[in-house]
């Protein structure tokens, strides 16, 4: 019963940090906090679902396809507070300066948004929103489950990596986490959920494995050139990136 309850105070931990879904409160305590990483793919779930879910209503309603594509785009910000979102920008920001890794890591850190971020956090969206235009069929279903591959890798990293702070939200989960377990978790979830994408169509799927892969070494590349680890902002960086390369390679695909 314990370990129960423990899982349940980190799930709701895990859904009250990383998204805007109702979650019960519960003590942020070190035991609690163990296998918080373990539950964020559950809220890489709940949007796939949702996603799912909206193309179907879309598709009966006979809804517009530009209401349709800004829904799918708003869908996981909102769900999830944006908190991935920042990451992209803080880190867009940090790697278009050229600085050294010390003052790219101050530039994480400030709470304004420099004109970099602005420019990449647009060229995100368009780009985004053209990918997600070109979503059918039978992409769609392969779609929803790339947002629990994206989430389950952020996992991985997030107990793997080196970081770039001792300080921070990653740093303090890393501390406080069960490695062995997330990592198991973390591959488990990338496994069945894999599966689940070739059994719905084999092409599309490993399209979207091969560019979620791809992505996750480039991200890792990334964080230890110019940063010498990762930290929140990089681990939504990678997360917010993958999210757009996944369905991207997909389309790619698709056209032979």
């Amino acid at each position: 019963m314990r370990i129960l309850k423990r899982c349940w105070s980190s799930m709701n931990i895990a859904f009250s940090m990383y998204s805007k879904i109702p979650a019960a409160q519960c003590d942020w305590s070190e035991e609690n906090m163990k296998y918080v990483m373990c539950f964020f793919p559950w809220v890489g779930i709940v949007i796939g679902l949702l996603v799912f879910g909206w193309n179907i209503l879309a598709a009966y309603l006979n809804v517009r396809d530009a209401l349709r594509n800004v829904v799918l785009l708003v869908l996981p910000v909102a769900l999830t507070g944006g908190i991935h979102l920042d990451g992209f920008l803080d880190t867009s920001d940090a790697m278009s300066s050229w600085r050294p890794t010390e003052k790219r890591l101050e530039i994480l850190k400030d709470s304004h948004a420099g004109a970099f971020a602005i420019i990449c956090g647009i060229v995100y969206f368009f780009l985004l929103y053209g990918v997600l235009d070109s979503i059918r069929g039978d992409l769609v279903a392969v779609y929803s489950c790339s947002f629990v591959i994206s989430r389950s890798l952020s996992a991985f990293s997030v107990v793997t990596f080196p970081k770039a702070s001792s300080k921070g939200t990653v740093a303090g989960f890393s501390r406080n986490a069960e490695t062995r377990v997330i990592q198991t978790t973390s591959i488990c979830y990338i496994f069945l959920t894999g599966v689940a994408m070739f059994y719905l169509n084999p092409a599309y799927a490993a399209a979207a494995l091969a560019g979620a892969a791809l992505t996750f070494v480039w991200y890792y590349h990334r964080a230890m050139k110019y940063f010498g680890g990762i930290n929140g902002d990089l681990a939504g960086y990678f997360l917010t990136v993958c999210e757009l390369i996944m369905p991207a390679a997909m389309i790619v695909v698709s056209l032979f």
